[in-house]
């Protein structure tokens, strides 16, 4: 698959099936996230591979309502970084962006290997940061839920979350979002 077949094919879908997570299938998501550019190659993403039963459970008692359907996945990865650890050039905080496109790039990857990446904001930051022992200083910034999309739709999705199962959520026309000059 290409690049542009991998971006079309990624969804966030929420029905998920589990899926054997291995070191070895950890391995390759985390070295494809390390070939993102980052400011002065900094690298300022961390993440924490969660798919041990006992730990994702105490993950899931981070999650709100909306987010319950995440307790099907086999592995969720807490994506931090602090902002010491990559560029500041006057106003310009790096770490986030970096991070985001390493993050990016990971998604895809799961996405070629015929996985789900389905980043989400509905969490806990302050539980979990406690629960995975993150530096106090760190920013959680998203939890991406992995495992296997399956045509049954889960039962703990809201109608709204159960439409867009069905079929991809309008992207906003070129002309909300870009412009050429």
């Amino acid at each position: 698959m290409g690049v542009s077949e991998v971006i079309k094919a990624r969804r966030a879908y929420r029905s998920l099936e589990r899926v054997n997570i291995t070191d070895d299938l950890i391995k390759d998501l985390a070295y494809h996230a390390s070939l993102a550019p980052s400011c002065y190659n900094n690298q300022p993403w961390r993440f924490v591979f969660v798919r041990s039963p006992q730990m994702l459970s105490q993950v899931f008692k981070a999650l709100p309502r909306g987010n319950r359907w995440a307790t099907r996945a086999s592995l969720v990865i807490a994506v931090y970084s602090r902002k010491e650890d990559d560029c500041l050039i006057r106003e310009r905080e790096y770490f986030l962006f970096d991070t985001g496109l390493a993050t990016a790039f990971l998604i895809l990857r799961a996405t070629e290997l015929g996985l789900v990446a389905h980043p989400i904001a509905g969490y806990d930051a302050q539980k979990l940061k406690e629960i995975l022992n993150l530096p106090e200083d760190a920013v959680l910034i998203t939890l991406v839920v992995v495992g296997k999309h399956t045509k049954e739709i889960n039962e703990l999705l809201s109608e709204k979350q159960a439409i867009q199962e069905r079929e991809r959520p309008p992207r906003k026309p070129f002309e909300e979002f870009a412009k050429i000059i």
